[in-house]
């Protein structure tokens, strides 16, 4: 497949070392669509922030919106009734600043358009969508209404992960030649679990090979070519898969996702005057080991505020309070672009999920 070279990913705004809790603007007052692990810890970040408020929480279940109203201190708590879904109740909520979605991917598209169609500001955990169609749908109701839409890949604003590209950028490596990341781990296997779920996106491309992704386009940009090869469960869900990425320049980037074996789970770029890896994991590394021909190498540590996730509220708190309505760091193009290039690799692997066919 071809894509558009692209450059690398812009470094966030926030200065370094600065806190992400400290407050940049009016207080928002956040929605939280779901219940289940990622939710927890992104509200735990959330409550933070100087100038959030955790304001509403929807589930299909009443008894677990007011289990998670009541672990957090939400405001209110919305679930599903004859006539309305919890999270069409919390969008119809005029207190509701922002949402910050965390169900299934398979759901992504028809929450963020209910939100985006409400006037809401929109952080959607990744992947965005299921395809590039949905994607796209998405990007121009959000820019129609005049509101910030993001989705969350969180890695891109961590300080390990900017001080990584402060180091790639400054040509202390020289060239960069090739990008090697995994991120493997075994899963148990659960048919109603998301993560094997063909309805819900399951498989290991969409929900593992963003953080792989992040690396090579960290470094090299949008590759010109991808191949992929991978392993399908009998319901179509990878299981596995191993990216290569190609770029016009003669850099080349191998990455590596599995549900099914471990793996380090770390990262390594290669340049022609030395190499750059991370401890594990590579999402959030809180260790940068740096070799340069003829020098000793170097570990550079770093800490996190919260669970890590602070740094993309951040980001998403500040554009929100300045009236931007995308993030320079995290922009819908390189969504966009993910998501066409993720279209291209399961049509490579042999993935199809049900969204596909219903032409959303």
């Amino acid at each position: 497949m071809s894509l558009d070279s692209r450059l690398p990913i812009h470094q966030p705004a926030l200065e370094e070392n600065a806190d992400p809790r400290a407050s940049t603007g009016p207080v928002l007052r956040w929605g939280v669509v779901a219940t289940g692990k990622i939710a927890a810890t992104v509200s735990a970040d959330i409550s933070l922030l100087e100038d959030a408020v955790l304001h509403a929480v929807s589930s299909r279940s009443g008894a677990r919106s007011s289990a998670f109203k009541g672990r957090f201190g939400f405001a209110r708590a919305y679930s599903d009734t004859v006539t309305h879904s919890g999270y069409q109740l919390l969008c119809q909520d005029p207190d509701v600043d922002v949402v910050y979605v965390a169900a299934p991917h398979g759901q992504h598209h028809d929450i963020v358009r209910t939100a985006l169609e409400a006037g809401k500001h929109v952080l959607c955990e990744k992947s965005l969508t299921i395809n590039a169609r949905e994607a796209r749908a998405l990007m121009a109701l959000a820019r129609q209404q005049g509101v910030f839409l993001m989705e969350a890949v969180w890695s891109r604003f961590l300080p390990s992960i900017n001080r990584a590209w402060q180091i790639i950028r400054s040509g202390e490596l020289g060239d960069i030649r090739w990008v090697q990341a995994d991120l493997g781990f075994r899963a148990p296997i659960d048919p109603s679990s998301r993560i094997w779920a063909p309805a819900a996106g399951g498989g290991a491309l969409l929900d593992l090979a963003v953080y792989p992704l992040t690396w090579a386009l960290g470094t090299l940009g949008f590759p010109e070519a991808v191949t992929a090869t991978g392993s399908l469960n009998d319901d179509g869900v990878d299981v596995q898969n191993a990216l290569a990425l190609s770029y016009s320049s003669g850099a080349h980037a191998q990455l590596t996702t599995s549900l099914v074996a471990a793996s380090p789970r770390t990262a390594t770029v290669g340049g022609a005057l030395g190499w750059l890896q991370t401890s594990a994991p590579l999402h959030n590394p809180l260790e940068l080991t740096v070799a340069v021909t003829g020098k000793d190498p170097r570990k550079e540590r770093f800490t996190v505020v919260g669970s890590g996730y602070t740094y993309e509220l951040r980001e998403v708190t500040r554009c929100i309070q300045k009236g931007q309505t995308e993030s320079k760091t995290m922009p819908l193009e390189d969504s966009l672009a993910t998501m066409e290039l993720f279209d291209g690799l399961r049509q490579q692997l042999g993935v199809c999920y049900p969204n596909d066919a219903a032409g959303r």
